[in-house]
């Protein structure tokens, strides 16, 4: 499990988080989790649930993010970005389906669309009463200027507010439709929004996000409890295979982002389970107690010998620990089992590009090279090619690779630099040479882009 800090800027006229009573949230840096099990778990309990709205799975796009409040939105399209605190708040895996089914209601109605339409007209009102308020107060009326200016705050609030709850309770439906048709349970959404409901009483300084962006109204859940109420799969239970996974994802997660007491109150070393072994090898290895994290992690190795991620872990420790070769088998194993998980085989190229071998250098360009193909978006990945590369006398390749991280980096000057480095040294009409001049090209778009944002 990875963080990639500063990787996204969620702004505000996107997400529509609203703090307060017409109050945008300011756009904020945010940061991403990688992790492959997460993500392979996610996708699995996701993907019956585009497929019942009639979307391609392979089109939408889920984001981890670290934070820790119950929190899920969609943005700029196909996008479903969920909080760490949202998987860590919920009770079963069914729970968390039921979020993502409602995200996905959104989706498919294609409200990221008009949330656009309907921001411009909620600014334009506002400003129009501002601007005849500060009139007003110009020509000696105060209290009426004042009165307008407020007015047109709570006009806007109020279109804001009337156009959200319509798409909520339309979001809603389409879960219970969804949920219906893919033979899964409402149960959990309908349990999530209740476990939420009595947020709405406290001071706004203390809901979690979910409730300020989803009104949840008695009325709104009574709603939603008597579709689902109806539905032939009220009583279906979760695969216990499925649950099992939500219950070590969830596991996983409190060891690498909850403060390490609460990880051994919630795991204590008593509890001997392979869940609470493994919740306890990333608190021990926050704590920098590798003794006990690798202890752990290879008696869970020892016991599950083909558990890809068991290895992973272990091998990661000793890879920070400085113990790169001992670190190796077990990364190989991973990837043996995985052999096409993109950030699996990332860990395993740093690995071998860590050992700083001229023959592992030939290895790891081979594993990164695929790591980087199935994920274009793989920072690490292209940081570590780009080593690999240059050791091994390939500068325009190490060129090339160092403008695709410079790119993901956001960068820009320096991804161009690199970009035009490597097409003045790569064969001509080659794939490398063609993508370097994209890079180029998408470099310099987004600077000017930039530019005009900076100017207006």
């Amino acid at each position: 499990m990875r963080i990639f800090a500063r990787i996204l800027l969620i702004m505000a006229a996107m997400t529509w988080g609203l703090m307060g009573p017409g109050t945008l949230r300011v756009a904020m840096a945010q940061q991403f989790l990688r992790d492959a099990e997460t993500e392979i778990f996610i996708r699995k309990l996701s993907t019956p649930i585009f497929e019942a709205a009639g979307l391609e799975p392979d089109a939408i796009s889920i984001y981890l993010i670290n934070d820790n409040t119950m929190n899920a939105f969609v943005a700029a399209g196909q996008n479903i970005f969920l909080h760490s605190g949202l998987i860590m708040n919920s009770d079963n895996a069914n729970q968390l389906l039921g979020v993502i089914a409602h995200e996905t209601g959104h989706i498919a109605i294609g409200h990221d669309a008009s949330r656009g339409d309907l921001s411009r007209g909620a600014t334009a009102m506002t400003i129009i009463s501002m601007l005849l308020g500060v009139a007003a107060i110009a020509a000696g009326s105060p209290d009426a200027g004042i009165g307008l200016i407020l007015g047109g705050q709570t006009s806007a609030q109020r279109l804001v507010l009337r156009n959200l709850r319509v798409w909520e309770a339309s979001a809603d439906q389409a879960a219970a439709t969804y949920l219906k048709a893919a033979g899964t349970s409402g149960r959990g959404l309908v349990e999530f929004f209740e476990k939420l409901r009595g947020q709405e009483y406290i001071m706004q300084i203390r809901q979690d996000p979910y409730v300020r962006t989803h009104p949840l109204t008695g009325d709104r859940i009574a709603r939603l409890r008597h579709n689902v109420e109806g539905s032939p799969y009220w009583n279906t239970e979760t695969d216990p295979a499925l649950e099992a996974e939500f219950q070590r994802i969830k596991a996983k997660l409190a060891g690498y982002v909850l403060p390490t007491r609460v990880t051994f109150r919630k795991y204590p070393v008593s509890d001997t389970s392979p869940v609470a072994r493994y919740a306890r090898i990333y608190a021990y290895d926050r704590e920098v107690n590798w003794e006990m994290a690798l202890q752990e992690a290879r008696s869970l190795v020892k016991e599950f010998p083909d558990d890809p991620f068991y290895n992973e872990i272990t091998g990661q420790i000793y890879l920070e620990n400085g113990m790169v070769a001992e670190s190796l088998p077990y990364y190989r194993r991973m990837a043996e089992l995985m052999p096409h998980q993109p950030l699996l085989l990332t860990s395993l190229g740093h690995a071998l590009v860590s050992m700083d071998d001229p023959e592992l250098d030939k290895e790891a360009i081979r594993v990164l090279e695929l790591a980087v193909a199935l994920d274009p978006f793989n920072n690490l990945g292209f940081r570590q090619l780009a080593v690999a590369y240059s050791r091994s006398g390939l500068d325009a390749y190490a060129s090339y690779a160092t403008a695709e991280m410079f790119l993901l980096q956001h960068r820009l000057g320096d991804a161009m630099m690199h970009a035009k480095r490597a097409t003045e040294n790569l064969p001509t009409g080659s794939p490398r040479w063609l993508r370097a001049q994209d890079i180029t090209v998408l470099a310099e778009a987004q600077a000017h882009k930039q530019r005009g944002k900076r100017r207006r």
